[in-house]
């Protein structure tokens, strides 16, 4: 690799690439070691083809939940399978993985614009600024759907399709136009535990020995010819489980907590564990 070889966003890939290792090293403890991170599925990950791949998954921190990402990809690309011991798999990350955030919180501070060099595809919300909702929705940005395009011809694309880390809000249309017009294979992630290990920029580590939850679906089998904008939104919601039905199976305290299906998937650490000691 060239000193100055660039990505197609203009980025230094030497310069992107120390990025990644160091923050790696960095956050590596957060995910194993003062907490534990349970990973299901990453053989999905290997057996993906190296671009057009979008994941989509529900947001809990700005940004420990795709730190995590950047974790768990290049442990599963490096033959790890379902954990992230031995941060040498950053010695050589994958280096087309790109993340959709919003612009208003790339630009909030140093670090932010730092990390934005990993991999952000900034976009403009339309229907928030200054971290408020608002009531006239702005003009989508023609250029933020282009760079998103841009990326899935490039590598892998990460995004979040509710534009929140609250829980259980509805899933943006844009995400299903994107899903439809680029036609890459959508792959749901879902994600528990973070909201309690890390305060809600995802930068401070709020609590130890915290269960965090990694689950890779399998792809999604979507008709994007026939399918429409709305089917697709529901489709999803299903998959990342958001969608307002798994409401009504969550216990009413863990609702309030907001710690979606740890007690639910808890029997699968403990079954995992005891698979491993015999």
């Amino acid at each position: 690799m060239g000193l100055l070889k660039r990505n197609p966003f203009g980025h230094i890939l030497f310069i992107k690439k120390w990025l990644i290792r160091i923050f790696g090293v960095l956050t590596h403890r957060r995910y194993h070691g003062f907490n534990e991170l349970y990973i299901e599925g990453s053989e999905i990950i290997k057996a993906l083809p190296d671009k057009n791949v979008l994941f989509i998954s529900n947001h809990q921190t700005y940004f420990a939940d795709v730190v995590a990402m950047f974790h768990v990809f290049n442990a599963s690309l490096s033959g790890r399978q379902d954990n992230i011991k031995n941060v040498g798999y950053l010695w050589q990350p994958k280096m087309n993985i790109y993340y959709v955030a919003a612009s208003e919180t790339m630009k909030a501070g140093l670090l932010p614009r730092i990390l934005a060099y990993v991999g952000a595809i900034s976009v403009e919300r339309t229907w928030r600024a200054g971290g408020k909702d608002v009531t006239e929705k702005r003009e989508v940005n023609p250029n933020d759907s282009e760079n998103i395009r841009i990326a899935l011809e490039d590598g892998w694309v990460i995004t979040f399709p509710q534009g929140t880390t609250k829980s259980f809000k509805p899933v943006r249309k844009g995400t299903a136009h994107i899903i439809k017009q680029y036609k890459p294979v959508v792959v749901p992630i879902v994600i528990d535990g973070f909201r309690r290990s890390f305060d809600k920029k995802g930068l401070r580590l709020k609590k130890k020995n915290i269960l965090q939850s990694f689950i890779i679906k399998e792809p999604l089998e979507i008709d994007y010819e026939n399918e429409t904008i709305d089917q697709i939104v529901e489709k999803v919601a299903y998959a990342i489980e958001q969608h307002p039905s798994f409401l009504n199976v969550i216990p009413a305290e863990e609702i309030e907590e907001q710690e979606r299906l740890n007690t639910l998937r808890q029997w699968q650490v403990d079954y995992s564990s005891k698979s491993k000691t015999n």
